[in-house]
């Protein structure tokens, strides 16, 4: 009896503690958002789970003697005991210390308290406080190209407007690094096409053998009903996964002193291991990196062999001065070496653009890759971390290399560009695509084309066939926005000219028209273009268009965060009641981190 008694006390012993307990919470940063992707292990197990979109996680723990691990890149990391919670709900607070910001010495001052107050983002640890925008010790050299902003333009005197498509995106997740911190971005880091190209917009897909698809639509501009607002929008052709052809890509990988912190490295390695999961056995991947020298640590290998990809991957470490373009030639070298025929044949640039030995200027490695570029392979680039950020220099690289350009700040985003939109990223389905519009001056008074500053050419561009222009991926949107100003407005944005005393100002045609949009693009491997042209009719209609409206709302907040000239009455709290109406339809929950963002500006303008 007392043998069957212990065997039972046994049992009940192993089955308590065989038991594990439903532990439920929310992870929010110090301003109240939810932050998604956040990391959650009980301590000392590979036990593990991840916020979902809404910052919510669900995970089972041994005990109550257990301890949750909460962390996140650009976060400090906080663990917790679990006692008698069911419920875990954690503040998660911004690590400018970890992120390499700069020192604050003096809070005392009114102006840096307002600072504090307004960012909220001083490192609780131990030893000096760090902020954004401080320069000592660690110097900001973040560089932005300037941007002037697009004005009007009369169509009797300019009826031609050509520009380039683009489909970064980078502006936008960089903008939302900066709101992130508590602060505004700087205006020059906003680009407005790259915002409202962040987004996936719902353009039917070509009807014929054309590698992409045309729509126009008109409304009135939100910021002034005066003026009409249109949109002109391209869809990329969808390839299938087997429809791509085989891949030859070389990682390019900084692993240089400056990317010694856990949102530059770590989360490229993390980045990267999710591209390779997404290959194909007909793919192959090599891997070069640049520190003081630079080196092959992985020769070509089939994307079946992934486990020797991310073995590659997980063994890389910082240190060391930037020997960047090196780097680029041995790249190019590699990929040149290994080049498939009718492939994908690339090199991807991870680094926070931080060149600074070697062939380190941006015209000899815009050469470089422009000769590179011309013998098929293209060029993309993930930008990573802040402080010594250079944007200015990646933008360039990625535009002259046939490629795009994106910033990484997460690793939601990372899944963004390298898992949900691989093919658009990776795939060229069309190349040097240029856009021509021609206004009728009998309707249309004056126009100007909002953002693409960096993106404008020559109209005699558009003919030239050597003259560089836009890619296109499998799959990609591209959206540009025209503000119109129609004949009979009265307008404080153009300016009167004397008559010309040796030319005619005789205006003639009919007014069925607004405007015409002529496009140029070539095949992947061609190097004649093709033409396509569609004219938009002048009529009182205005679209029922949900892209338009939420283009219209991004460009709005970008206009915003620019203090554009052209902003009207236009202000955060505005845009926010058309974020929520224009809304639509959000499968990844893009749209809703937009809103909390437009959210976070209104509260630190």
């Amino acid at each position: 009896m007392k043998k069957l008694l212990l065997l039972l006390s046994m049992v009940m012993v192993f089955s308590l503690n065989a038991m594990t307990l439903p532990i439920t919470g929310s992870v929010y940063d110090e301003t109240g958002n939810p932050l998604p992707g956040v990391t959650i292990v009980e301590k000392g197990t590979t036990n593990g789970a991840q916020t979902d979109k809404s910052g919510k996680y669900s995970i089972q723990v041994n005990d109550t003697n257990s301890t949750l691990v909460f962390s996140f890149v650009g976060f400090q990391t906080e663990e917790i005991r679990v006692g008698k919670k069911q419920q875990i709900n954690v503040i998660l607070y911004a690590d400018v210390q970890q992120l390499q910001e700069v020192v604050l010495q003096d809070a005392s001052s009114s102006s840096l308290r307002k600072r504090l107050n307004a960012t909220g983002a001083v490192s609780r640890a131990a030893g000096p406080s760090y902020m954004v925008g401080e320069s000592n010790p660690f110097h900001n050299t973040e560089s932005y190209d300037a941007i002037e902003e697009n004005i009007f333009h009369k169509s009797a005197d300019k009826p031609l407007s050509t520009f380039s498509i683009d489909v970064d995106a980078a502006s936008y997740s960089n903008m939302r690094r900066f709101l992130h911190m508590g602060q505004l971005p700087p205006k020059d880091a906003v680009r407005i096409e790259e915002m409202i190209n962040y987004f996936h917009y719902d353009y039917d897909g070509p009807k014929d053998d054309k590698p992409f698809a045309i729509h126009t639509a008109k409304t009135k501009a939100p910021w002034n009903e005066d003026h009409l607002l249109v949109k002109i929008g391209i869809q990329g052709k969808k390839l299938a996964m087997e429809q791509l052809p085989p891949s030859n890509i070389v990682f390019l990988l900084d692993v240089s002193g400056s990317m010694n912190a856990p949102n530059k490295l770590p989360l490229l390695i993390s980045s990267l291991k999710m591209l390779t999961n997404e290959l194909r056995p007909q793919d192959q991947v090599a891997i070069v990196v640049y520190a003081g020298a630079a080196g092959l640590v992985l020769p070509p290998t089939d994307g079946a062999n992934k486990s020797a990809i991310i073995e590659a991957l997980e063994n890389l470490e910082a240190g060391g001065s930037t020997a960047g373009g090196a780097g680029i030639k041995l790249a190019y070298k590699v990929a040149k070496e290994h080049f498939v025929e009718g492939g994908n044949n690339r090199v991807i640039l991870a680094t926070d653009g931080d060149f600074n030995i070697g062939a380190s200027s941006n015209g000899e490695m815009q050469r470089l890759i422009e000769e590179k570029r011309e013998e098929g392979v293209f060029l993309t680039v993930l930008g990573f971390g802040m402080g010594n950020y250079k944007d200015s220099k990646m933008e360039t690289l990625a535009d002259k290399g046939n490629g795009n350009y994106a910033y990484i700040d997460n690793i939601l985003e990372a899944k963004k560009v390298l898992v949900t939109e691989f093919g658009g990223t990776l795939f060229t389905i069309a190349k040097d695509v240029k856009i021509q519009v021609e206004f009728n001056p009998n309707v249309v008074q004056a126009y100007r084309l909002i953002g693409y500053e960096n993106r404008k050419l020559n109209d005699e561009d558009f003919n030239d066939d050597k003259k560089d222009a836009g890619e296109l991926g499998s799959g990609h949107t591209v959206t540009a926005l025209y503000e119109i100003i129609p004949v009979g407005v009265k307008s404080n944005f153009t300016k009167e000219v004397d008559d010309l005393k040796y030319q005619s100002q005789t205006i003639t045609g009919d007014t069925d028209e607004l405007l015409t949009v002529k496009f140029r693009y070539k095949e992947p491997d061609e190097n004649t273009s093709q033409l396509i042209e569609q004219p938009l009719a002048n009529d009182s209609l205005f679209d029922e268009d949900e892209n338009l409206n939420w283009a219209a709302t991004v460009a709005s907040f970008g206009m915003v965060l620019r203090d554009s000239e052209f902003k009207g009455n236009l202000t955060f709290s505005k845009i926010l009641t058309m974020a929520h109406q224009s809304a639509g339809v959000d499968e990844f929950g893009y749209r809703a981190e937009f809103i909390k963002l437009v959210n976070i500006a209104n509260r630190i303008q």
